[in-house]
């Protein structure tokens, strides 16, 4: 008979080779957009442990409730190196990741590939806390635009800015943004996401 304190440790021991590991890749976004304008140049993948490329992951999509790997014959993109590369077509929308053969993931990385008159300039990648942030509205010309700024469906400050700045970024200020100008309607909204000065983040 196992003694109690006994049969805790083997609990313990369980509960530990048990647990899921937690991976350290993650997906690489260039440009770091959320939101870019459909037809224009293309966006790169990448998953990277450390700076480097993950050797044995692939990027894959969520969307509508499927999950596709890059360059696969009915999936997305197409694969260039080790990166996977993403046309500019409204078809490009979705949520992307990095998967390895044992089903570890990386964190979800939204990006929106727009057909309307206006995007906001915000960061893929999550944000460090303490850091300063800009965020513009563009138009499809390329120019930046004067915009209402919204901060979860709040209007940010009383009329238009040529820009939104956050000074020393806070866990607060993680949400959704979205930008919206006279001439050309409003921008789709993206979730802005924070993390700690000691996090990783590629």
């Amino acid at each position: 008979m196992k003694t109690p304190s006994a049969s805790l440790l083997l609990g313990v021991c369980v509960l530990l080779l048990s647990a899921p590991t937690v991976s350290a890749v993650s997906l690489s976004v260039s440009p770091n957009l959320q939101q870019v304008f459909s037809g224009s140049s293309s966006v790169s993948l990448s998953c990277v442990d450390d700076g480097q490329t993950a050797d044995g992951w692939t990027v894959k999509r969520t969307r509508g409730g499927l999950t596709e790997d890059c360059g696969a014959a009915a999936g997305f993109g197409r694969v260039h190196g080790s990166s996977c590369v993403l046309d500019r077509s409204v078809s490009s929308d979705g949520s992307y990741l990095c998967e390895n053969s044992s089903g570890q993931q990386s964190d979800e990385v939204s990006i929106i590939v727009s057909d309307k008159g206006a995007i906001l300039e915000i960061p893929a990648l999550p944000v460090r806390t303490g850091s300063d942030l800009t965020m513009r509205c563009r138009e499809r010309s390329g120019d930046t635009a004067a915009a209402y700024f919204s901060f979860n469906g709040r209007p940010v400050g009383s009329g238009t800015a040529a820009e939104l700045v956050i000074r020393r970024v806070k866990q607060s200020d993680e949400g959704l943004y979205s930008c919206a100008t006279d001439a050309f309607g409003s921008s789709p909204q993206s979730f802005l996401r924070v993390r700690g000065q000691n996090s990783d983040i590629t």
